[in-house]
């Protein structure tokens, strides 16, 4: 006999890393998808035979990987193969350009040539991050929070000042680096992270372990690998998925929430779990005796930057490209202005750039190489095809002007996704790409909760809800969701 009906609103990466969970433990499992495929914002685009990431394109973090596919007693080489990048990455200045080793005593070499004793600071540095990553790890990342209590474990208040939660990250790092490079390096991560880093706790120097001590990975054929791999793990255990189901509202009845419904039609459910924008489920999806935060606590939230995309196909090779790359504007502190402090289009600007068939050769047409470019921008932007147009052609001719060579004369494929998008395709909130900031009162117990506060039955997973942005997070959050999920719906 089929379980409990559980109803997942979005097939991201955290609605199908749940529903493989649930699915697994004997719920019957339905995802409702509106787009015509399955990933979220870590969807795939092949056109033209130029395949993209349309969103993530960094892979951390491969322990998380392994620890989720290892519930189901499998491994990630079960689903698809991981290739260690090295270089990590290339770093463009105003003045020149390092590439960032996948050797942590290469790094602290290149770091002694940007800062006298760099290599010896760099291991003080990285003692502490890595120390802050198993300690976050351990007793924070994978928990559930239903009150205070359950954030201040022992651990947390024993261990608390040597994770520096309370410290502005920039401030920390500052402690140990004078050379205005090496910091730029160390400090970019935040920026995927929905934060700067000044409003970002010291804390998330963890991701400095991340790449330098973890690595840089890729897995064939792109992020989509991912995707494919939790579609495949649901479908094993009989997930059902239903695309193209825009959801309009969800019905509730005595507290709790009984049906779905879509522009397809209505999903009586027991438990109904929201991989959706959770903004947009609180204020579009439920009537307003059933949301869990008002009004002004959505407009008093630091919102994670949105992002100006260009997808780009070319018929011609690029020298000057690693796999990832990352030009670090001298205006980094008035970019991060625009996006936090006074929202407003950059004149000048950090970015980055993904060139996947530098890894992969069959992510382009031979001769050829697909890119992918993100700018950072505030949240909230009005965003017009004028705009557009002028963002596109000024980051166009600076690449060029930064690499020497022609681009624009080579595209023979090309995409923009900004704000509107973000907004149409994901019901993104102010057209964010990622979610809340990881500010110090938006990290942890200070996130959405995974549980309605109205109706005993609903769920929330994803980026917005602990422990928060990037893919690795959303599969913890997935996690977490589901034991929720278990432990008060007991088959």
């Amino acid at each position: 006999m089929a379980g409990k009906k559980v109803v997942i609103i979005g097939a991201g990466c955290g609605g199908l890393a749940a529903a493989a969970l649930l699915a697994r433990d004997g719920y019957a499992v339905t995802v409702l998808e509106k787009n015509a495929a399955p990933g979220g914002r870590a969807r795939t685009l092949k056109t033209n035979g130029f395949t993209f990431d349309l969103g993530p394109s960094w892979y951390l973090m491969p322990e998380v990987f392994e620890n989720y596919f290892a519930r189901f007693g499998r491994k990630v080489g079960d689903y698809y193969q991981l290739k260690r990048l090295d270089p990590n990455y290339r770093v463009f200045f105003g003045d020149g350009q390092v590439d960032v080793p996948a050797d942590r005593r290469k790094i602290g070499e290149l770091f002694d040539r940007l800062e006298p004793d760099g290599g010896k600071k760099l291991d003080r540095f990285m003692q502490s991050a890595e120390f802050q990553y198993r300690t976050a790890m351990k007793s924070f990342i994978y928990r559930a929070y239903r009150s205070f209590f359950d954030f201040f474990n022992w651990e947390i208040i024993t261990k608390g000042p040597r994770l520096h939660i309370f410290e502005g990250l920039d401030r920390y790092v500052r402690r140990f680096f004078r050379s205005d490079r090496i910091r730029k390096i160390l400090e970019y991560t935040v920026v995927f992270l929905g934060g700067s880093p000044d409003n970002t706790p010291a804390l998330y120097s963890i991701m400095s372990h991340v790449d330098f001590n973890l690595g840089v990975w890729y897995p064939d054929q792109g992020m989509g690998s991912v995707v494919s791999a939790l579609n495949k793990l649901g479908k094993e255990h009989g997930v059902e998925l239903l695309l193209n189901q825009n959801v309009l509202r969800i019905e509730s009845e005595n507290g709790l929430a009984k049906k779905v419904v879509t522009d397809k039609g209505n999903f009586a459910a027991d438990i109904v779990l929201v991989n959706a924008d959770y903004h947009h489920a609180e204020t579009a999806l439920l009537a307003p005796g059933d949301v869990s935060y008002s009004a002004e606590y959505w407009t008093s939230r630091k919102m994670g930057p949105s992002a100006f995309l260009i997808y780009l196909g070319l018929k011609n090779k690029i020298k000057g490209l690693l796999h990832h790359n990352l030009y670090l504007d001298p205006s980094w502190n008035e970019h991060f202005k625009a996006i936090f402090d006074k929202p407003a289009w950059p004149e000048a600007y950090s970015y980055y750039i993904s060139c996947t068939s530098k890894t992969d050769a069959s992510v382009a047409p031979f001769g050829g190489e697909t890119l992918f470019i993100l700018i950072p921008v505030a949240a909230g932007l009005v965003d017009t095809p004028e705009i557009r147009k002028k963002m596109f052609s000024q980051t166009i001719a600076h690449l060029e002007k930064l690499l020497g060579e022609d681009i624009k004369n080579n595209i023979v494929y090309q995409q923009i996704f900004a704000q509107r998008a973000f907004a149409l395709a994901y019901n993104a909130y102010k057209g964010t790409a990622l979610g809340l900031a990881h500010t110090l009162f938006q990290t942890a117990i200070f996130r959405p909760s995974h549980r309605s506060k109205k109706l005993k039955n609903l769920y929330y997973t994803g980026s917005y809800t602990h422990p928060g942005i990037g893919v690795p997070m959303v599969l913890i959050s997935a996690q977490i969701v589901s034991d929720l999920i278990r432990k008060d719906h007991v088959l």
